[in-house]
């Protein structure tokens, strides 16, 4: 009876206050031993309404406190006994009276208390705070229902027939000392996209040959700079070849490998002219004016297709396109042909052929497997031109970037050094930030002793005076921000919590696959005698070249695929989470987070669909968006809000970590882990699959093995399976 009635009095007071902290501040009351007195309510509720009036949460006490049971059991009994009285002797009113009563405390309810000024004053200041609480109620309910407009205002609209408006304010843009330099210099320049200020006042420094590693949080603006850059928006000196690799090409009838040679302009141009004048020269009389003219302009093609080895494109473009997993059939083959996922790897192949002097790359790796990801470390290693990549692979990282740009605070840091190196200084540069901060408080309390204990002390006022004058002129004191590495997998991102509920336990075999063959037509068998067992405490990697079976493997597993022979057995009550690698497909952009959790459970308390968006890093208006303005990470996490709702028995996961930041990557390992049900990932993120998995399976030829690493190896068996593909033992 008490909780709801203190549950009440703070809900008039604070009607602003969020309804999981109104719960938890309510129950500070349901423990019959806790202390009822006005201070130690005051200590309990004071953080919990930092936002609201002193004055209104000191009334609030006093009106807890006065719920305390004890106290109203004490009233009862005085009320009880407190009746007519029968004196022990005979009292005379005129004799000592004032002397007696004077030793009789006063108490609430006495007359004589009821008379004076300290009752008339406590009434009149009860009432008023009560009334100073119900004036302000509909003033502090309108001033939410204001911030809760100006915030819905300022939500995106989603339209996907519009790119995201990019604005950039930009001062003064510089190639060097030299005119013909590539190296980049851009001065003072702000970038927002719809409104949203993502850099003020920055400047970008990329120096010629080389590698930059582009990191920081989901939505913090990574991409929006590298379309900045791309688009124009940023000023580059015209001399600079610039290439970003983001969109997949669309396809047609050109082969793949032509395709590749296409997108080198410059040699396409010079081709194209030189069969012209090859054609011109024949017809035109052999010692004519136009004949010598041609002759003369054909020499000069020459010479400019071997400066750029015109002769060698072919063999290059193929090699690039055999490093990215293309076979000579699929070489020779339509673009049309191609998924998604394989256009944007002829992207990729089209941006590596062209070798501009700036390269830009936005989480490429995402469409590679684990050879394709081998290969183009090694391919990136020996780039002659400037490298600007996003990803939020560290092995990756580590292997590529000799420096490091972290994007924070609206701001571009500098780090020479790969992401491990840049760890460490960041990590080092915080404990000197600390260690200068604590120095600094430190001085600053002794200064202030000093002056309190001297300032009026006639011998020592004079020195307490110079004391006050240093203190003045010291400047603000501000400790370091706590949220440094957030986004970089420091493990200490309080935004970030992955958890899925532990499901009930089911009797085995669980999901299970028993000599499996499976192809779409007869003429082309995917997988054959495939074996494989999933228990609730699997913890297992499927790893293998793309268009091994992997996904195809997956859909069999999920029950969207049916097998040609063999048994694949799901359990009766098997609930199964699936994250699919094109997960987008999944999503209905124009809902937000919250409305698209409601098309899937509906009946649900808005409350309900938050919870599991925030905790996931979907908290705010980001919860209220649509789907379609949230980046890639972002997306992601609303469909692992989606999953955690099914309350899944096992987790089938598709390239999960595509588009996260480190800080999700290391949330969603953890949760995995945690996790009371079967997990079966296909990834090619090397620490995130060794951090989760106890088991490999290699997909590859059509079959389904699993990989056997060395005992006593201190290094994880994913990271011994992608060593083995580049026969370093």
């Amino acid at each position: 009876m008490e909780t709801a009635k203190a549950q009440n009095l703070i809900a008039e007071a604070c009607p602003e206050l969020d309804s999981e902290i109104l719960s938890y501040a309510a129950s500070y009351f349901d423990d019959p031993n806790c202390d009822w007195s006005h201070d130690a309510i005051a200590d309990f509720l004071f953080p919990l309404l930092d936002s609201t009036d002193k004055p209104i949460i000191d009334t609030l006490c006093n009106l807890l406190s006065q719920l305390n049971p004890k106290l109203s059991q004490s009233n009862n009994s005085t009320s009880v006994t407190n009746g007519p009285k029968v004196l022990d002797q005979p009292l005379n009113m005129l004799d000592n009276s004032s002397a007696l009563l004077e030793f009789t405390a006063l108490k609430v309810g006495d007359i004589r208390y009821a008379t004076t000024n300290k009752a008339l004053a406590s009434r009149n200041t009860d009432t008023l705070d009560k009334f100073r609480i119900e004036e302000n109620k509909e003033e502090r309910i309108s001033k939410r229902k204001a911030k809760k407009a100006a915030a819905a205002s300022d939500i995106p609209k989603w339209n996907p027939e519009e790119k995201p408006s990019i604005t950039v304010t930009q001062m003064k843009s510089s190639a060097g000392a030299d005119s013909r330099s590539k190296d980049i210099k851009l001065e003072n320049f702000d970038i927002s996209l719809n409104g949203k200020v993502i850099l003020v006042n920055s400047t970008l420094t990329l120096v010629y040959g080389r590698r930059y590693g582009l990191i920081g949080k989901n939505g913090i603006g990574k991409s929006t700079l590298l379309r900045a850059i791309a688009s124009k928006e940023l000023v580059l000196p015209s001399h600079i070849k610039v290439l970003h690799v983001e969109q997949e090409i669309h396809g047609d009838d050109t082969p793949a490998l032509q395709s590749v040679l296409q997108a080198d302009e410059e040699r396409e141009s010079l081709m194209k002219e030189e069969k012209a004048l090859s054609s011109a020269i024949s017809k035109a009389a052999p010692n004519s004016p136009d004949a010598g003219k041609i002759s003369l302009r054909l020499k000069e093609i020459y010479a400019k297709l071997e400066e750029i080895e015109a002769d060698k494109a072919e063999s290059r473009a193929s090699a690039i396109l055999h490093g990215l997993g293309f076979t000579p059939q699929q070489q020779t083959a339509p673009t049309r042909t191609f998924s998604g996922g394989w256009r944007m790897r002829l992207t990729l192949a089209r941006a590596l052929f062209c070798r501009p002097d700036l390269l830009l790359a936005d989480e490429v790796t995402n469409y590679l497997d684990f050879p394709a990801v081998v290969w183009l470390e090694n391919y990136f290693q020996n780039w002659k031109g400037t490298l600007l990549v996003v990803s939020h692979d560290r092995s990756f990282l580590d292997a590529v970037s000799t420096d490091i740009l972290h994007l924070n605070s609206m701001k571009l840091d500098y780090y020479r050094g790969n992401f491990t190196q840049f760890v460490g200084t960041r990590t080092d540069r915080r404990k000197n930030q600390m260690r200068e901060y604590e120095a600094q408080l430190q001085y600053r309390q002794h200064l202030q002793a000093f002056i309190d204990r001297w300032r009026y002390n006639a011998k020592r006022s004079a020195q307490a005076q110079s004391k006050i004058k240093i203190l003045e002129k010291l400047p603000p004191l501000e400790p370091p921000p706590k949220e440094e590495l957030e986004g970089l997998g420091d493990g200490d991102s309080p935004g970030v919590y992955f958890r899925f509920p532990a499901p009930e336990k089911l009797s085995p075999p669980i999901l299970q696959m028993d000599d499996v063959v499976f192809g779409y037509d007869s003429s082309r068998t995917i997988l054959r005698q495939v074996s494989f067992d999933l228990q609730m405490e699997s913890k297992i990697a499927i790893v293998g070249p793309n268009g091994a079976g992997k996904s195809t493997m997956i859909k069999l597993l999920t029950g969207q695929h049916e097998p040609v022979s063999g048994l694949c057995n799901r359990h009766g009550r098997l609930r199964i989470g699936l994250f699919s690698q094109h997960f987008v497909d999944q999503l209905d952009l124009a809902l937000s987070g919250v409305e698209f959790l409601q098309s899937k459970y509906p009946g649900l308390t808005e409350e309900d669909y938050r919870k599991p968006l925030a905790r996931y890093g979907l908290g705010g208006t980001t919860a209220l968006q649509p789907i379609g303005t949230l980046s890639g990470g972002q997306k992601s996490r609303v469909v692992f809000a989606w999953i955690a709702m099914q309350n899944p028995h096992v987790l089938v996961l598709d390239e999960p970590t595509n588009h996260l930041d480190m800080d999700s990557i290391d949330a969603l390992a953890n949760a995995l882990r945690e996790f009371a049900g079967g997990v079966a990932i296909v990834s090619h993120d090397e620490q995130f699959l060794d951090a989760v998995c106890n088991e490999v399976w290699v997909c590859d030829g059509g079959k389904l093995t699993k990989f056997e690493g060395k005992a006593g190896v201190q290094i994880g068996v994913v990271k011994q399976y992608k060593r083995s593909l580049v026969g370093d033992d």
